[in-house]
């Protein structure tokens, strides 16, 4: 049997994407076709970077699994997410994919387009999981019995390796789609009723294939169909955090809004930092709300 290094074991896995976010944002609002000034920003960014971001500024220990360029990109995100405190050891570097890419431009009426190029990631596919298989971080008979924030950014046959692989089976697993585009990719984790599924109103509605009137009943409707634990935001409105056992919905607190890229991840984040914490079901939702709403104000979540 393979032994797994433990040393140094990372509290935390963040697999998915790791980018550059490149963000354009204009303080008024703005309308399909508008050309208006505002300021635009190169960032790192990606599901799983802002996750890890935030996981840090929170004292935990996260590290990066993704596939990142060996381009000058790519180097300059490598030291970037060493300078942010981020474990970088077990990034997946290509020779041959370039370093991916997220485009968005915000008014202050939200987000109004966006794209994400995450090809790369998509093109490395298992390989960026080589050191939960080969006893760096864990093996099929010894798995990795951490933390693992995934993100929709990963393939669908990927995320369903993940779901039924044993190299996973002790892993506490918190997913989140990338975006509504994507959110159907986390069905596999319905279907084998694992992890803890983070999503939106209109992310749950894709998933269950229904519309819901609110969180509280989008979550119902996800557990109906087989999640194990789900958290539900519907903007400004209300949030619920739902098991078997019952569920918990809260309401956000009023901002002003002053960016989005990123609150969704913020969210994630904060909950699974107060969960690691032994905060209870009521006092980890309002951690993660409270850390939402003010990353979304502008100021930092902390």
């Amino acid at each position: 049997m393979t032994e797994v290094n433990s040393q140094d074991t990372p509290q935390i896995l963040c697999i998915g994407s790791v980018l550059w976010d490149i963000v354009g944002r204009c303080d008024s609002e703005m309308r399909f076709g508008n050309d208006m000034p505002g300021r635009i920003r190169r960032l790192p960014g990606g599901v799983a970077m802002n996750i890890a971001m935030t996981l840090a500024r929170f004292g935990m220990n996260p590290a990066l699994l993704s596939a990142i360029g060996r381009d000058p990109e790519g180097d300059e995100l490598v030291q970037a997410s060493k300078q942010l405190g981020l474990n970088t050891d077990y990034i997946y570097r290509s020779d041959d994919l370039p370093t991916d890419r997220y485009m968005a431009v915000e008014g202050a009426n939200g987000l109004i387009a966006a794209i994400a190029d995450a090809h790369s990631l998509e093109a490395a596919g298992n390989k960026i999981l080589r050191a939960l298989e080969d006893g760096t971080l864990g093996t099929q008979d010894q798995p990795f019995k951490g933390l693992m924030a995934l993100d929709g950014n990963l393939t669908l046959s990927l995320l369903d390796h993940i779901a039924t692989n044993p190299a996973f089976a002790k892993s506490d697993l918190r997913v989140a789609p990338a975006s509504p585009g994507k959110a159907e990719r986390l069905r596999p984790f319905l279907t084998h009723t694992r992890g803890t599924l983070y999503v939106n109103l209109e992310e749950a509605g894709l998933l269950c294939q229904e519309s819901f009137a609110d969180s509280e009943a989008a979550a119902t409707g996800l557990l109906n169909r087989g999640a194990a634990r789900v958290l539900v935001t519907d903007g400004g409105r209300s949030a619920t955090e739902a098991t078997e056992s019952g569920s918990v919905t809260l309401e956000p607190p009023t901002v002003t809004v002053a960016r989005v890229t990123g609150a969704g991840d913020t969210f994630m984040a904060a909950h699974i930092a107060a969960d690691a914490r032994g905060e209870d079901r009521k006092t980890a939702l309002n951690a993660a709300l409270n850390a939402a709403a003010t990353y979304v104000s502008g100021e930092p979540p902390l």
